[in-house]
Parts: C-alpha cells; sequence; structure tokens
C-alpha cells in the first residue's frame, strides 16, 4: 500500500467524523507498533494539504519494561520533523509485580490511557489520535459481547469530559493487512512489544477467530464493520 492509499483511508475518516478542526493540537499514542507509526506517517502527510491547519505531538507512555529501545522511534520522529515525548512509569511492576493481575490487558489499558491523557494535556494536546483499525473495531465489536455481554466498540471520536480532551481514531476504515504491508514496505521502525501477555490475549483469540470464520464467510470482517456503521453504538451514525 502506498501512502496516498493510506491517506485516502484516513482523509476519508477525518472527513465524515469530523475529527480535525482548525487549530487543533493533536497527540498522537505511539506504542511503537505499526499502527500507530503507520497513523504518525499519516497525520505527518495530511498536515502538507489539509485545509485545517493543525499541530502534532508524538507520545510514548512508557511502561517501565528494561528491553524497550525506542531510539529507532526517536530518530524518525526527528526525520518527520514531529516532537517526540517518551513518559516513563511503573505500570508493568503494578500490573505484573504488584497486583499479579490475571487480566493484565484491562488494567494496564486504563492506566496507559491515563497517563496518555494527563501528559497530552500538559503539553497543550486538545485531541489524542489512537492507532485503532477496522479489524481492531471488529474485535472489540465481538469481545464485548463474548465476555461482557454486551454490545458496544470503540468509536471513531470520544470526548472525554474528565480529562476534557476528543479521542480520535483516523485509522478505522483501514484494514489491517494493508497497514501490516504498508509498515513493511515503508520500512517503519516497529519495535516489538516486550510484555509478557503480547500475543496470548482476548484480542488475539478473537482476531484467529474471525480469521478462521473468513475461509467459510467470505467478506465477514466488511459485514462485521457495515454492521457497526449501520448501527446506532458510540457516535457511528454521527456522520452528516
Amino acid at each position: 500500500m502506498k501512502i496516498q492509499h493510506l491517506l485516502s483511508y484516513v482523509r476519508r475518516a477525518v472527513q465524515d467524523y469530523n475529527m480535525i478542526e482548525e487549530g487543533d493540537r493533536i497527540a498522537i499514542g505511539i506504542s511503537a507498533g505499526k499502527d500507530s507509526l503507520a497513523l504518525l506517517v499519516a497525520l505527518r502527510h495530511l498536515q502538507y494539504f489539509y485545509p485545517k491547519k493543525f499541530e502534532l505531538e508524538a507520545i510514548t507512555i512508557s511502561l517501565g519494561f528494561d528491553n524497550f529501545d525506542l531510539s529507532a522511534v526517536k530518530a524518525f520522529c526527528e526525520k518527520l520533523g514531529v516532537r517526540y515525548t517518551v513518559y516513563e512509569t511503573q505500570i508493568a511492576q503494578i500490573v505484573f509485580d504488584e497486583r499479579k493481575e490475571s487480566n493484565p490487558c484491562s488494567l494496564c489499558s486504563k492506566m496507559r490511557k491515563g497517563a496518555l491523557n494527563d501528559i497530552a494535556k500538559e503539553l497543550g494536546c486538545n485531541k489524542i489520535a489512537l492507532g485503532h483499525n477496522k479489524d481492531d473495531i471488529n474485535e472489540t465489536l465481538l469481545m464485548s459481547l463474548f465476555y461482557e455481554g454486551r454490545i458496544h466498540t470503540m468509536s471513531p471520536v470520544t470526548y472525554l469530559d474528565r480529562s476534557e480532551v476528543t479521542l480520535i481514531r483516523p485509522l478505522v476504515y483501514v484494514p489491517e493487512r494493508d497497514i501490516k504491508y504498508f509498515a513493511k514496505k515503508e520500512g517503519l521502525p516497529v519495535v516489538k512489544s516486550p510484555c509478557p501477555a503480547d500475543g496470548v490475549t482476548r484480542r488475539e483469540t478473537t482476531k484467529q477467530l474471525i480469521y478462521s470464520l473468513e475461509k467459510e464467510i467470505p467478506q465477514l470482517s466488511n459485514r462485521l464493520f457495515g454492521a457497526i456503521e449501520r448501527s446506532e453504538i458510540d457516535g457511528w451514525k454521527s456522520r452528516e
């Protein structure tokens, strides 16, 4: 996938859900994975031609793992001309050593999001861009249904009253396979997560389930996503 293809997805999502307004200062949550780095590239290129002017900040919430080298990500941000901040935390120690969580992802996610919201506000940002893709949206819907007994998924735009920032997800139209191809083709400096739960989560189980079902039900992912777009949940009907 070329940058033009990625940008076409991102610009359509931004316009469909009014994600960016004039003068926005947007913090991009950088996990150092393929999705957040692709988002960084896309929004940096969008700055060049989008009619509404906006600023960018790149932020990584470091969980406190020793083997997490972000030097390549820092160099990449410098090359793009985007200021990069790494915020050090002890989230890993709290989740794994002190709390010994049986389902660590839930607590880790809450703490990581809270830290990201706080540092974004400190840097003067009014919006936070997250790298959730089309497949993430589908997986979250099924995870909520299977594990929580409710119909819910991540929305394109969410205003957080407590922190007074707005979350945006400009990659909601982009299939994960396209991001994988883009990251490989462009040589994005992806850093493998050092988290011991990586690859053995409920999300990974759900991802593999959808993959298996698509062998019997072609276009399943597109149908799931289409159902979400036509639903009344979580702001998905907010387009004008």
